[in-house]
C-alpha cells in the first residue's frame, strides 16, 4: 500500500494503556471508521509471538479498510504478518538497515527533529517522517520538542510527505496552520478518550482543516 500526503492526514499510534474492558483490535477498527488514514501499532513491552498474533489481527482490519499499516521499530514482525512498512526513531534499527531488510515496495517511516536528520532520512530511503514532539508528548517521555520554525524547516527541506507529533489535541492542532505538514499523528488524543471513536472524528476534521491552511 502507498504512503501518500493523503494518508498522513490522520495517523493513529495505538496504545494499549487505557483499553479497560475493550480490545485494541476493536478501537482500531472504531477510529478506522472515524477517520484515521494511517496505522502504526506500538508495542514495547511485548514479547514477540504476542506481537506478531496482535499485528495479524490489526492488520487484518486494516486491509478490510485499505488503510496504511505499520509496524513500530521492529522489522522481523513488519515481515513476518505482511505489514506495510515499519516506522523506526532515531535510535532504533536505522532507515537504510530496514530498507534493506524490506525492500524497495514497503512504506519506511522515520522520526526525526532537525533539518539534518530530515534530509539524512529522505537520502536513506524514507517514505514519511514523522516529527516531534511539537508540544511535547505525556507518551513519550524523552522526546524532544520542536519549535514551529523548525518543523516549518523540516516540511521546505524535504520532498516526502511529513506528519507532526506529540501532545497534539484539539486544542493545539491548529496551532501547526501554515508549517507545511500532511497531518498528525496522535496517541493520547484519541486512545485517552472515552470515546475513540469520537475522539479521532474531531481530531480527523481539524486536521483536514489545518492542512487546508498550509
Amino acid at each position: 500500500m502507498n504512503c501518500t500526503r493523503e494518508s498522513m492526514r490522520l495517523y493513529i499510534v495505538t496504545d494499549r494503556s487505557w483499553l479497560g474492558q475493550d480490545t485494541l483490535a476493536h478501537q482500531v477498527e472504531q477510529v478506522i471508521q472515524a477517520g484515521a488514514t494511517f496505522v502504526q501499532l506500538r508495542e514495547k513491552e511485548m514479547d514477540t509471538p504476542a506481537f506478531l498474533r496482535e499485528a495479524q489481527e490489526i492488520k487484518a482490519i486494516t486491509d478490510r479498510y485499505q488503510v496504511p499499516f505499520v509496524i513500530n521499530d521492529n522489522v522481523e514482525v513488519a515481515l513476518a504478518c505482511g505489514a506495510d512498512g515499519v516506522h523506526v526513531g532515531q535510535s532504533d534499527t536505522g532507515c537504510r538497515e530496514a530498507r534493506a531488510m524490506l525492500g524497495p515496495d514497503k512504506i519506511v517511516g522515520v522520526s526525526v527533529q532537525t533539518v539534518e536528520q530530515a534530509r539524512k532520512a529522505q537520502q536513506d530511503g524514507a517514505d514519511y517522517l514523522g516529527v516531534g514532539a511539537v508540544f511535547g508528548s505525556t507518551t513519550k517521555l524523552d522526546a524532544c520538542d520542536v519549535s514551529y520554525d523548525t518543523l516549518r524547516e523540516i516540511c521546505a527541506a524535504v520532498t516526502i510527505p511529513v506528519v507532526a507529533i506529540g501532545g497534539i489535541n484539539p486544542d493545539n492542532l491548529m496551532k501547526l496552520a501554515g508549517s507545511g505538514v500532511d497531518g498528525v499523528a496522535v496517541i493520547s488524543a484519541v486512545f485517552a478518550q472515552p470515546d475513540v471513536y469520537a475522539a479521532a472524528k474531531t481530531i480527523g476534521e481539524l486536521s483536514e482543516k489545518m492542512v487546508s491552511q498550509c
